[in-house]
């Protein structure tokens, strides 16, 4: 291109801009503000699609929708790029998005003009049968990214809102439950005439986004494809914090949300900086996606003598079982879990899904930590660099605990549930149980047979949990860590509590106690009201299934579906709770006060012990 006609297009595109730039605020505006109602008509029209058998009018409808709201996405991107002081620069920021609304205009244009379909007649030429269904599947995965991005950019309200971070939490998991549960009541989404019972529905999507595993229904065969599809989608959302997603979205929409977002993911992952909070965030969806597509592959090549019906179904169950392994969901595709007659001795199995929960169960910013390029890098050029007090305790949790764990449990079980295995086998459960009753729920020997001492060491468990802002629940290793060391550091006399060659300041040991206190004290009124409501079944299995709801484990002695529903209401309020966090749900439901600290009361002796 000559310098000449160069020079003449910018001149060209420098009068059409001073045209326009009056016009521009008022459009972009518009179309932003109309881009919401219309992503959620259409979002809500794919949901009826997917949840109900749609009558030829029905289907017409959804269709009409569909189609005008790719419409709509296609004028707004043009207009946009007309808009833009530099279009050229704008198609090279969105390439993709570029591409794939050419190609839409390109079809509706070939469809009403001519006739032809492109994606069909493309598939045809590639002697592909399917072709036509796979571009719309991945096109509709698309078509819900951009919704999220468009509703994403509504971020800029956030300020507005008189909501802590705390409080927003709160609220993410209510929402995100409640929308889970009305998808799970729709009848193409489980076998059972008319779909699930509001009771059923909300109990697993609460189970799901509170990533616990707990089930009053058996999901290998009462939810079908689309079932389990949304189930797994929640256990995603929940896992990671519905809240990081909507993050995300709003970070790429609107690169300058203010400190809100930032405080609120800096509260939930307990890192240092506002900034770092937003540098975790995209590190968290990385590594997640990363490890759950390397535990899928492994997972499909070690299925063994299990067989599937298709190849879809294969990976599909390689893909489910690995985001609810990361996400410590415990959530199964078979209704005797990974205790199953094909599984049971499947080692392979069992190993790639115990590294997966124990992973998942680090916590992100040790993940970070330890395999994020820039933290290996600068820890490489500055060797006096280590790892933090916060990432040596989760470790150091898993080096402890996982042994601990497997050598009580075989030693409790070796003439009980594991009596009739081999010693290699018997080793091999032991220590399968050991790292899932830390908060994973899978289960490969059925916890209702097992001995009660047995019990009480794998509540001790579950109660400690994983580590904090991981997947995991229980008080959280570091809690326990510090409630430890204090109360040894108060019994030798030591006036200070040091850690890793760290003193750890009073206020964190005082947050730690709180949690643990807070943690204690919901367990214990769970368990009085359980025994209020089903107490016949005994004080040792409705402890366990409490202890098991509220540290999110999954784990069950097989009471679930059998409790009342004033029983199931006590269990989805104790997972809700130890999902959010005791400390967390404190602050979201009171307002903190500034107390004045200019005077100072007479120190008082009180006697303890």
């Amino acid at each position: 291109m000559s310098t000449g006609f160069r020079t003449t297009v910018n001149q060209l595109r420098e009068r059409i801009n001073l045209r326009i730039y009056d016009s521009k605020p008022f459009v972009t505006k518009f179309l932003r503000y109309l881009s919401v109602p219309l992503s959620l008509t259409a979002v809500a029209a794919l949901i009826f699609s997917f949840g109900y058998q749609l009558n030829l009018d029905q289907k017409l409808w959804v269709d009409f929708v569909l189609k005008s709201t790719i419409g709509f996405y296609i004028f707004k991107y043009f207009s946009e790029l007309f808009y833009d002081f530099s279009p050229p620069d704008y198609v090279r920021r969105t390439r993709f998005e570029f591409v794939l609304m050419c190609y839409m205009l390109a079809n509706i244009l070939a469809v009403n003009l001519f006739h032809i379909e492109l994606t069909q007649s493309l598939g045809e030429w590639l002697g592909i049968k399917s072709f036509a269904d796979l571009f719309m599947l991945v096109v509709q995965g698309y078509f819900l990214i951009f919704v999220a991005l468009e509703l994403g950019k509504a971020s800029r309200l956030l300020p507005h809102l008189k909501i802590s971070p705390p409080a927003l939490l709160v609220l993410s998991f209510g929402a995100i439950t409640a929308l889970g549960a009305g998808l799970l009541m729709m009848p193409e989404m489980s076998k059972v005439p008319g779909g699930l019972s509001a009771m059923d529905a909300f109990f697993t999507s609460i189970s799901a986004a509170c990533v616990t595993g707990l089930s009053t229904i058996d999901v290998a065969t009462v939810l079908t494809f689309k079932g389990q599809t949304v189930l797994m989608i929640l256990i995603q959302l929940g896992g990671l914090n519905f809240i990081t997603f909507a993050s995300i979205f709003a970070l790429l929409a609107n690169p300058g949300v203010g400190t809100r977002y930032k405080s609120m993911l800096q509260s939930n992952y307990s890192v240092d900086s506002l900034e770092s909070s937003v540098l975790l965030t995209g590190q968290i969806i990385r590594f997640s996606l990363l490890f759950e597509l390397i535990s899928a592959v492994l997972l499909y090549f070690s299925w063994g003598a299990r067989t599937f019906d298709s190849f879809g179904e294969q990976i599909f169950h390689s893909l489910f079982h690995s985001v609810s392994a990361f996400n410590n969901a415990g959530f199964s595709l078979y209704s005797g879990g990974l205790a199953d007659a094909a599984l049971g001795t499947n080692v392979p199995l069992g190993l790639v899904i115990a590294l997966t929960i124990i992973l998942g169960g680090l916590g992100f910013s040790p993940i970070s930590e330890m395999f994020s390029v820039q933290s290996r890098s600068y820890r490489r050029s500055r060797p006096w660099i280590h790892f933090s007090v916060n990432t040596k305790i989760a470790v150091y949790a898993v080096l402890v605990l996982v042994p601990f764990g497997t050598f009580a449990f075989y030693l409790l079980e070796q003439h009980g549930v594991l009596r009739d295995l081999g010693p290699g086998v018997q080793w091999y459960h032991a220590f399968f149980s050991s790292v899932t009753t830390r908060t994973a729920g899978f289960n490969t020997v059925d916890f209702g047979a097992v001995a009660l001492p047995t019990l009480l060491v794998v509540m001790l468990l579950m109660f400690i949990g994983g580590s904090s802002g991981s997947t995991a629940g229980g008080v959280k290793t570091s809690t326990f860590a510090l409630v430890f060391m204090n109360a040894m550091a108060t019994i030798r006399g030591k006036k200070r509590v040091e850690l890793f060659r760290q003193t750890i300041s009073v206020e964190l040991l005082n947050l730690a106690l709180s949690a643990f206190l807070f943690s204690t004290s919901v367990i214990a009124l769970g368990t009085f009201a359980l025994a209020i409501t089903d107490g016949h079944f005994g004080l040792a299995r409705i402890a366990f299934e409490e202890v098991s709801a509220f540290c999110t484990v999954g784990l069950s002695t097989g009471i679930t579906a059998q409790l009342s529903d004033a029983g199931k209401i006590i269990l989805m309020t104790s997972m809700l709770i130890g999902r959010i966090g005791t400390i967390t749900l404190a602050f979201a439901l009171t307002s903190k006060r500034k107390d004045s600290q200019d005077y100072r009361y007479p120190k008082a002796r009180v006697q303890v012990g």
